[in-house]
């Protein structure tokens, strides 16, 4: 066994400065058990405990880390920047070079916001549908998550088509009542909420590639026609791609499927490690936010330069050609191997895989609705977890958690480490 002393004895204490002794929930290991490691350093995709263990790492910052921890080209550019200091409060060359980079890049979006986080870009886009479309309503999926937005905490209700209820305490129930929870894959019941709220739904705001709750299996049909509904019934199309922006392609999911969505929100690599996210859309969207138009958002470190800097180091490091061709064949190497192992043992085990995006299922049915996992595969998830950490190797402490590789990842830490999960899946069902 590892030891976790000193991860034990930062635990204790953060309990007495924080919530639960963490500032954001997953990291508790309440669903793995046993303490949080604290860390220390990250190089490649190698990760060093305080406690001096090491781990091949598959979470990633969970998933900013295209690039591995402590690149070489982000560090540089960002020690560059740092030199001028660090926040202004004012507009920057920085943020114009990593706009320009992006748009000139993308087919989707024509104009962008930068913001601080993922949920600020989700947030933003929402009002900015709702500013835009003059509607309140908010069409969701069941299994979809966009962050800590109240008006998105939302899960669903009793019927197929319903007003959703809090998955959160301290959200006001009237913004619960302006959230239609629909399960995914069902247009049929996509059609039936514009039926029923007849002119009221501003957006349909998905993660095309929903990967919070697993990586469940959406269509690029199922998504064409959203688009085709949402455009039928006035509404706009969101396309929640704050994990899958810059990881399945440089252009996202969008790009996959070549599928136009009305605004998208992005966060994680477009930082490059930093706190960054953004929204955008087509300039005649995009002119309605404040100070062009009147939906006001604003935000005193959006367009931060060290952030900024961050990200044009790892973008540009993403348009390198055949980034995602290498990162792809990696990261299906690395999976096949696995469940090769898995297939000849006949063990009810499957990895789903999204370019460099995988997860890990205790499963031999396809998911395609976060009601089709199996909660007992969490046990399973929890077993191997504690196999996989004595072993050196760390995912997210959560079965629901997908796992990411980077480019840092050499093939002999990927034979490594797919070693080590086969010996933990022959522990899982054979103990």
């Amino acid at each position: 066994m590892i030891s976790r002393k000193r991860s034990e004895e930062l635990f204790t204490l953060a309990k007495t400065y924080f919530p639960g002794g963490v500032n954001s929930p997953v990291r508790a290991f309440r669903s793995v058990g046993g303490t949080p490691l604290f860390i220390k350093k990250g190089d490649g995709c190698i990760l060093t405990d305080e406690d001096d263990n090491t781990f091949i790492d598959f979470c990633l910052s969970w998933g900013p880390m295209i690039l591995g921890h402590n690149s070489n080209i982000v560090r540089e550019k960002v020690w560059e920047t740092i030199q001028n200091g660090t926040s202004f409060g004012a507009p920057t060359a920085l943020e114009n070079e990593l706009a320009e980079l992006i748009l000139n890049n993308n087919r989707y979006i024509q104009k962008l916001r930068f913001v601080s986080s993922g949920t600020e870009a989700v947030m933003s886009a929402v009002r900015l549908a709702r500013g835009y479309t003059g509607r309140d309503k908010i069409l969701k999926f069941e299994g979809c998550y966009h962050g800590h937005v109240d008006s998105l905490l939302v899960k669903a209700g009793s019927g197929l088509v319903t007003f959703g209820n809090s998955s959160s305490a301290g959200v006001p129930k009237g913004l619960v009542n302006d959230t239609i929870v629909v399960p995914l894959n069902r247009i049929d019941l996509v059609e039936e909420a514009f039926k029923q709220f007849p002119g009221e739904i501003a957006a349909v705001i998905i993660e095309p590639i929903p990967a919070n709750n697993g990586l469940l299996q959406v269509s690029k049909e199922f998504l064409f026609c959203l688009q085709c509904k949402a455009k039928k019934h006035g509404a706009l199309l969101i396309f929640d791609e704050v994990i899958s922006g810059f990881r399945v392609g440089f252009e996202g999911a969008a790009g996959l499927y070549s599928i136009q969505p009305d605004i998208v929100t992005y966060g994680k690599i477009i930082g490059g490690g930093f706190p960054v996210g953004a929204y955008g859309a087509s300039t005649e969207i995009m002119s309605k936010v404040s100070p062009e138009g009147d939906v006001y958002q604003a935000g005193t470190l959006s367009g931060n330069p060290v952030a900024m800097s961050g990200g044009i180091a790892a973008l540009g490091e993403c348009l390198k050609p055949g980034f995602y061709e290498q990162l792809d064949a990696k990261t299906k190497r690395f999976t096949d191997s696995i469940e090769l192992h898995a297939r000849n043992k006949n063990y009810p085990f499957r990895i789903f895989r999204i370019g460099s995006i995988f997860w890990l299922a205790f499963t031999r049915n396809d998911i395609r609705a976060a009601e089709e996992i199996d909660p007992n595969g969490m046990e399973h998830f929890k077993k191997l977890h504690a196999f996989l950490l004595n072993e050196g190797v760390y995912f997210g402490p959560s079965g629901y958690e997908v796992g990411f590789i980077s480019t840092a990842h050499t093939d002999e830490q990927l034979n490594k480490a797919a070693a080590s999960i086969t010996r933990g899946l022959d522990f899982v069902f054979q103990a």
